[in-house]
């Protein structure tokens, strides 16, 4: 097992990894990243901007881990306002054109940092 964490996604705001890569079986699992600029914070009031640097962030992670979203078997995406969900529909589908990975959706009531949306993967690792 080997912690993955990079500067270039924002650090965990509470005690967790950003990802763990696990060699038996090659698949990191990296934690819900919220709409957080690693420079700046979290960028207010704007789900599709949230959506896209949540992304980003995994991207970031996926990339210190040596793999990157082509690779991503599994998101769950958790949203503050389900009528949110055909707009971050359509920047995820940006992220991931060919190869859509299996994904979940989940309202919740709440994210940290008053966040609207939060995205976890678990990703391959070739």
């Amino acid at each position: 097992m080997e912690i993955i964490n990079t500067n270039t996604a924002p650090a965990a705001i509470g005690p967790y990894s950003q990802a763990i890569k696990i060699k038996a079986g090659n698949l990191l699992f990296c934690s819900g990243q919220l709409g957080i600029n690693p420079m700046t914070g979290i960028i207010e009031g704007d789900v599709v901007a949230q959506a896209k640097q949540a992304l980003e962030n995994l991207k970031a992670i996926a990339a210190a881990a040596g793999t990157s979203l082509e690779q991503a078997v599994k998101t769950t995406i958790f949203l503050t306002d389900m009528n949110d969900f055909p707009k971050v529909n359509e920047v995820y589908a940006t992220y991931f054109p060919h190869n859509k990975p299996a994904r979940s959706t989940i309202a919740v009531s709440a994210l940290p940092k008053q966040g609207l949306v939060e995205i976890e993967a678990v990703i391959l690792c070739p």
